[in-house]
């Protein structure tokens, strides 16, 4: 859980002052850490009541070093760039040798914060997977720095669990005004194919309920006459999905055949 406090020092309108954010964080075992403090310096024409600020805090992800030296030290990623390394010029500072000077940074982008590492020489790690180009981070991704430093990610919308289980997130999502595709976290690039994404809206929209071949030819084809698109069709359409998602990840099949009936998709992410 987190628990938010506020000292609100802008006592009227049209004053600088600083809005300081207390956060404590509880434990498994119901425990919790001392606070930390937050300020976000204010210049307005009109007091921030408590409610805002409580809003403002939800909106700015936060790393907690989990493992090293420096386990339950907490940084918020209020700036449009973070660097992370071993040199004095960095944001977030490890000392650790085994810690490039300039090994990762993390930039807010439109889709929200992407983690990238700087050509380290002992890499950088998310859920357990070398980092092996720009990854959009969600809440409790989990990042290893060199292997040595393990940080939690906690995204803007985390409001009581800290952490999410594996289970309890999908690796494949969908923006469906852009027609954009991320799977664990990287984006599907290039584009899927119209057909592509038809099918894969329709089953992800689905929520791991099968889909009927009837329903495919429906959704990808609509303007078909029946009985025009054959099995061989639809078989192939799904293997090219399934490829196309493989390019990102290999080992989880997230297109499912369910023999005689259709297919579903499986958008649990699996345990290491």
């Amino acid at each position: 859980m987190i628990q938010i406090g506020v000292n609100n020092t802008l006592s009227k309108p049209g004053t600088v002052g600083t809005h300081v954010l207390a956060m404590r964080f509880q434990d498994d075992s119901g425990q919790w850490s001392d606070p930390v403090k937050i300020g976000f310096p204010v210049y307005s024409t009109a007091a921030v009541s408590s409610n805002n600020l409580k809003a403002m805090a939800q909106e700015v992800p936060i790393l907690v070093v989990q493992e090293g030296r420096m386990a339950g030290q907490r940084w918020a990623l209020s700036a449009e760039t973070v660097t992370i390394g071993r040199g004095e010029d960095c944001d977030i500072i490890f000392p650790e040798r085994q810690v490039s000077r300039r090994h990762a940074r993390i930039r807010k982008v439109e889709e929200g914060y992407i983690l990238e590492d700087l050509g380290s020489k002992n890499g950088t790690y998310v859920n357990g997977y070398p980092l092996e180009g720009p990854y959009l981070l969600r809440d409790g991704d989990e990042i290893q720095i060199a292997l040595c430093v393990k940080l939690a990610f906690v995204g803007p919308e985390a409001t009581a669990p800290l952490f999410f289980e594996e289970g309890e997130r999908g690796g494949l999502r969908l923006d469906k005004e852009g027609r954009r595709v991320w799977v664990k976290g990287r984006e599907l690039d290039p584009p899927l194919s119209p057909a592509q994404y038809r099918l894969l809206e329709l089953l992800y929209e689905r929520a791991g309920r099968v889909c009927s071949r009837d329903e495919i030819v429906q959704a990808v084809w609509p303007e078909a006459v029946e009985g025009a698109v054959s099995d061989q069709a639809i078989d192939a359409l799904v293997r090219r999905l399934r490829e196309r998602i493989a390019e990102v990840d290999p080992h989880h099949q997230y297109i499912v055949t369910v023999r005689g009936h259709g297919f579903r998709l499986d958008n649990a992410m699996p345990a290491r």
